[in-house]
């Protein structure tokens, strides 16, 4: 039967059987109020951001400004070095801008990173990194028509309340030639970050549903860039006993895939595609659900929840971590804390305890706090001591030092560290704060710096030839297991009339005539390297130096400390071509006497191969280097007599 002939009642009820279960969430009754769950994210959305390709920069630049609305937070920071493919490495200068006083702990593992900052950021420096204090800019603008004049911009991304950042060094394939900002830019894989803040989480009790299920609901809202990527999501639900009964439904653009990592089973109700850690090859279709939060709780109520224990909506992120408590306790609300008197501000002690970090040299700890760091984290120092209190700090100008000698002050002394406590008393505080100090005892510690000249590391040597291989080698004696051995920095001093060959600087070679060898058996630090014509134009002494740092697994700060050998370097040769002149005299003499054997060995042919007693003409043969007086001595009609003749004229 015609579909046209079906009689209106029961079209109308076709009509309505056909309707998606969800349409009806627009008119769900969800009061959605903060809850007691905890959701984090990492990114790679900025406010404002581009990415660029510099690829025959000798320096590239980028740029994060950060925007801050707290007055002292601290910025975990991390430089993830570029894969070089066999080219030169780059040096990368990285311009920070803080609207508010910011605490940065830095990592650039072999990075030779210039770092340029404003006086907002509190960086107390970091080996390896060359640091520039801007002047006290207020635009962008002030910050790019800075950074332009050192270099082309591989990077700008401004960041609201960061916490962490991951700013990876690589080429983005397909970015343009030229770094031009973007409101809401997604970075990509060149640039991922978590906000300070984690986000807001909701929850609501679902009218009219039985039952104790409960649906968690984590929508990521779409980017500016449409392109297939994975939300590796981690769901940590904290229960009792058993698996709770609950169902995480997961939204987002279309383009989204989901990897699930949950610590209970639960049902799974996803757009896109989805699979679980355990099993990351196996993808399982989704479905298509709504993108409206009514829907979506609409969606909760159909799977037969009876309460949604988290809601959130997110940016575009790479990693989401859930937590939560309810297991089906019941929505476990947190209704924001109502003030009634505007908050204190009070001393950031955790902050504060961490600028505590001694400097270790010539058997003496020093610990150095500066007055305006205090001041900033709000707080008041009435005393720092060593853990002996009659070992206080003295109070210079600008900063407090606390110093002491290993043999003094609580000093505890074993084999290879001297470790104390540093005690500070607050204002604000009745109990005092506590912090484990330490110092690598260098006195039962030497460092070798070797120069070898074959792979094998047997005979050190201190004359290396121009056009000759080195391979340097730097070694602990006695080695010490939590003891690790890092070049920092190596460089050939050849005085005060020639530049300074760098070969090794913030961990990593310099140029393609150096190279990073694998550590010795003994945990021993190796490079070699190749003297070229160019580096050293006349044989002259020269002074190895390399800085290396003393890492322990378990303590910090580390140690560092410059090592030296002095080489002769001999035999210049001929710059442009790399030889040495043992090798220009050979080639030399081998040429005369091969020349001169094969002159002998024409000569030879000829005198056995004439017929005794008979004058015949002779054709002059060129030879090599005599052919001019050979064809004179036998010219046509020649009368004289040869050394090879039987007969002479009378």
């Amino acid at each position: 039967m015609d579909r046209g002939t079906l009689p209106p009642v029961f079209a109308l009820l076709l009509a309505v059987c056909c309707l998606r279960p969800t349409s009806l969430a627009e008119t769900v009754h969800c009061d959605l109020q903060p809850v007691d769950a905890e959701v984090t994210y990492i990114t790679s959305q900025v406010s404002e951001g581009c990415v660029a390709q510099v690829p025959n920069a000798t320096v590239e630049v980028h740029i994060l400004f950060l925007e801050s609305s707290r007055e002292l937070s601290e910025l975990e920071l991390t430089l993830q070095k570029a894969q070089q493919n066999g080219t030169r490495p780059r040096e990368v200068l990285l311009v920070l801008g803080a609207n508010k006083n910011m605490l940065l702990r830095l990592q650039a593992p072999g990075i030779a990173l210039n770092l340029a900052f404003n006086p907002k950021l509190i960086f107390q420096g970091h080996p390896g990194v060359n640091t520039t204090q801007l002047p006290p800019f207020t635009t962008k603008k002030q910050f790019l028509d800075w950074a332009e004049t050192k270099g082309p911009i591989a990077s700008i991304a401004e960041l609201n309340d960061p916490q962490s950042i991951l700013l990876r060094l690589d080429q983005a394939p397909r970015a343009p030639s030229s770094c031009n900002l973007e409101p809401l830019k997604d970075m990509g894989h060149t640039l991922e970050w978590s906000p300070l803040t984690p986000a807001s989480v909701r929850g609501c009790r679902l009218e009219g549903v039985p039952g104790h299920k409960e649906a968690h609901i984590v929508r990521v809202l779409p980017g500016t860039e449409a392109g297939p990527r994975t939300v590796t999501v981690k769901v940590e639900l904290r229960c009792a006993s058993g698996d709770p009964d609950a169902v995480l439904i997961l939204q987002g653009p279309p383009y989204v895939s989901w990897l699930i990592d949950a610590n209970h089973n639960m049902q799974i109700w996803t757009t896109g595609e989805y699979s679980f850690k355990i099993f990351p090859e196996k993808n399982i279709r989704g479905f298509v659900l709504p993108d409206t939060p009514q829907g979506l709780l609409g969606e909760a109520r159909r799977l037969n929840a009876s309460m949604v224990a988290s809601f959130v909506e997110l940016p575009l992120a790479s990693v989401v971590s859930l937590q939560a408590h309810s297991c089906g306790r019941g929505l476990q609300t947190s209704p924001p804390p109502v003030r009634t008197t505007p908050p204190k501000e009070s001393c950031n002690q955790e902050l504060l305890l961490s600028l505590i970090q001694p400097k270790c040299s010539e058997d003496v700890m020093t610990v150095v706090l500066k007055k305006d760091l205090i001041s900033t984290l709000k707080c008041t120092i009435t005393s720092l001591t060593f853990s002996d209190p009659r070992c206080h700090a003295e109070d210079r100008d600008d900063q407090l030092v606390l110093r002491s000698a290993y043999s003094s002050c609580g000093m505890k002394v074993t084999e290879n560290v001297v470790r104390n406590e540093v005690v500070v008393n607050l204002l604000s505080s009745s109990s005092p704060q506590w912090k484990k100090v330490h110092c690598i005892n260098m006195d039962s510690l030497s460092l070798q710096l070797g120069l070898f000249l074959s792979p094998h590391f047997l005979q050190a040597s201190n004359t290396i030839e121009l056009g000759q291989q080195g391979f340097v080698q730097v070694s602990m004696s006695p080695p010490i297991p939590e003891l690790v051995l890092q070049l920092d920095s190596c460089h050939l001093d050849l005085g005060p009339d020639v530049d300074t060959v760098e070969l090794i600087q913030s961990q990593t070679a310099k140029g393609s005539c150096v190279s990073l060898l694998s550590p010795g058996p003994a945990g021993d630090v190796r490079f070699s390297f190749l003297l070229r014509g160019y580096m050293v134009p006349t044989p002259t002494p020269g002074t190895l130096s390399c800085t290396v740092a003393l890492r322990s697994r378990s303590l910090s700060p580390d140690v560092h400390r410059t090592i030296s050998l002095r080489l002769n370097i001999v035999s210049p040769g001929l710059p442009d071509k790399g030889l040495v002149l043992p090798a220009v005299l050979g080639i030399t003499f081998g040429a005369f006497l091969i020349g001169a054997l094969l002159t002998a060995a024409l000569w030879y042919i000829y005198s056995h191969t004439r017929p005794p007693g008979k004058r015949e003409p002779v054709v002059a043969v060129a030879a090599p280097a005599s052919s001019e007086s050979s064809s004179t001595n036998h010219s046509i009609g020649s009368t004289q007599s040869t050394p090879c003749s039987t007969s002479s004229m009378a």
